[in-house]
């Protein structure tokens, strides 16, 4: 092969690459964007049917439920049926769940559309598939990649959140479900038909020769890495932050509003932390590259507790400069953990059966949200107010950053 054919070749490759890296993102963004919008209908859903806070938060703790529970069967259907078929079934899950939305009555149905179906389509277009693409893509860049992924979260959250308020002053709650399930039914033949989701599978050149070297060596499988140290510490790092930070998330938006504050700002700052976390998590590849991963991970952690300790100074006094102060330093440290797990585990565990392994750690991080969300709405219902979740998520927080410091194979990771 001459040089110009060397050269046209890797163009190429990088061209996939990149074409990989945004459809991640972008059904990420469309997932998870599309989810986060629970916070917006908290309020007139209990308004209508009288549903107490407890119930309504323990929806989005099946939703997170479902999708831990999901996640390690998506990271197996990922590895065998290729991502059309993963991602496609998603896309129509989370059309179906919010045209089925528009139509509830009772609880039981808010249950099965937002908690079950959302979850479900939530974990087969979110992080499992995106990073078993983006590890056959990848592989010095790999964390930057899959920090630029998951910032779609933060995209769709600034996205999907103001407008979702903005709809429901219009057209009221289940038209505003009817228009995202419109919205996302639209999009379903494209991710079908206009996606080259052969090539994306097939993976770079160095992937594949790994994959075939991985393959004829066994590599790792999942009882295998379940005996590490790593695996462990990584699925409680993902557990208990996920446990803290959910115990405050779905109830912030209504947090404000009884703080005083007006539904639309509240709606737009809840917004603007998601644009936030967006610059951070996706340059956190590059910070971990050059403090190092424990270093990173300790610095996002006390950022995370700072922003939660002044929602508690906010619930004694609403000065705006506190209220202002919690957006950036909550907003820059939000979901900066997530792309380092997921780069430690596709890094550590690399092989055919990553996706899998990975699919159970993120399980970790659904279970703790899914849990953390119960516990804010249970502390809310028994204490009158959300003083006594912010010290739960305080709490869970300093645990998070625990398995960094202890944890000799990831206390030393490059």
């Amino acid at each position: 092969m001459t040089k110009a054919d060397a050269d046209s070749k890797a163009s190429e490759w990088r061209g996939t690459a990149l074409a990989v890296l945004a459809v991640a993102a972008v059904f990420n963004l469309l997932g998870r964007g599309s989810g986060e919008t629970y916070a917006v209908f908290l309020l007139p859903l209990e308004r209508e049917f009288g549903w107490s806070r407890s119930q309504l938060t323990s929806v989005y703790s099946v939703y997170l439920l479902v999708g831990g529970l999901i996640a390690p069967l998506v990271g197996t259907l990922f590895d065998r049926v290729g991502p059309r078929a993963v991602y496609t079934t998603g896309l129509a899950a989370l059309a179906a769940a919010y045209l089925l939305a528009s139509t509830l009555t009772s609880l039981w149905e808010f249950y099965l559309y937002i908690g079950f179906l959302i979850g479900l389509g939530v974990a087969l277009v979110g992080m499992v598939p995106a990073s078993g693409l983006l590890s056959r893509w990848y592989h010095t860049r790999l964390s930057a990649a899959i920090g630029i992924a998951f910032s779609a979260v933060g995209c769709g959250t600034l996205l999907f959140v103001p407008v979702a308020q903005a709809l429901l002053a219009h057209v009221d709650w289940r038209g505003t479900y009817r228009v995202f399930g419109l919205a996302l039914l639209v999009c379903l033949p494209l991710a079908a038909l206009a996606v080259p989701w052969r090539t994306f599978a097939a993976g770079h050149a160095e992937h594949r020769r790994r994959h075939r070297d991985a393959a004829r060596a066994a590599g790792w499988t999942l009882p295998m890495a379940m005996r590490t140290p790593t695996y462990w510490g990584l699925a409680g790092i993902f557990f208990l932050t996920a446990m803290g930070i959910f115990t405050v998330l779905p109830q912030t938006i209504v947090f404000l509003i009884d703080a005083g504050i007006t539904p639309v700002v509240a709606a737009t700052v809840y917004g603007i932390t998601g644009m936030l976390s967006v610059a951070s998590v996706a340059g956190v590849g590059f910070v971990a590259a050059r403090f190092g991963y424990r270093r990173t991970v300790t610095t996002s952690f006390l950022g995370s507790g700072l922003g939660i300790a002044l929602l508690l100074a906010i619930s004694f006094h609403a000065a705006g400069w506190l209220l202002a102060a919690y957006v950036l330093v909550f907003g820059l440290c939000q979901g900066v953990r997530g792309p380092i797990v997921s780069a430690i585990c596709t890094s550590k565990f690399s092989g055919p059966k990553v996706a899998t392994i990975y699919g159970t750690i993120y399980a970790a991080n659904a279970f703790g949200a899914a849990f953390g969300s119960l516990m804010g709405g249970v502390l809310h219902d028994v204490t009158g107010g959300y003083r006594a979740g912010f010290v739960f998520a305080l709490v869970a927080i300093a645990a998070a950053a625990t398995p960094m410091w202890v944890v000799r194979e990831l206390r030393e990771f490059r």
